[in-house]
């Protein structure tokens, strides 16, 4: 089964209060399967956007996805991912390898950088759960 995953992660502050949003959907967008807003406490932005991948990566296994198409508009953590970057920050550095380690988990995966406004959903969802200081799930299903 394949997945088209939007992800976004953000702190007000760096590091401050800080939540990501996740948005699983079918490969062609029309139908939600997964949304949520998961709130992480005090992150910098970088870790708020891998925690928004790590997030992401456990509920698309959990709901049976063998093939990903991640979307996030953090072009550092993308390049990471694909190896363009090296990951300096040692913060980082285990959020990387625990994402890496999951991305092997699926037999077929792809991540790539988007800009902003093509990311409105799993911004939002991040913002909703900033603001309720709280995780936040508003679509959970399965196909």
């Amino acid at each position: 089964m394949q997945a088209l995953i939007h992800i976004d992660g953000g702190a007000r502050g760096n590091p401050g209060p800080a939540a990501a949003g996740v948005c699983i959907t079918t490969p062609d967008g029309s139908e939600a399967l997964h949304e949520a807003g998961y709130w992480l406490g005090e992150l910098t932005n970088n870790e708020a956007e891998y925690q928004g991948l790590l997030h992401a990566l456990k509920a698309a296994k959990e709901l049976g996805f063998d093939s990903i198409h991640v979307r996030s508009d953090s072009e550092l953590m993308v390049k990471q991912i694909k190896g363009e970057y090296r990951v300096k920050a040692v913060n980082l550095k285990p959020l990387f390898a625990t994402a890496r380690e999951r991305l092997a988990g699926f037999p077929e995966w792809s991540i790539e950088h988007v800009r902003r406004e093509k990311n409105k959903r799993a911004d939002q969802l991040a913002n909703i759960a900033m603001d309720a200081k709280r995780d936040v799930i508003e679509t959970t299903g399965g196909v």
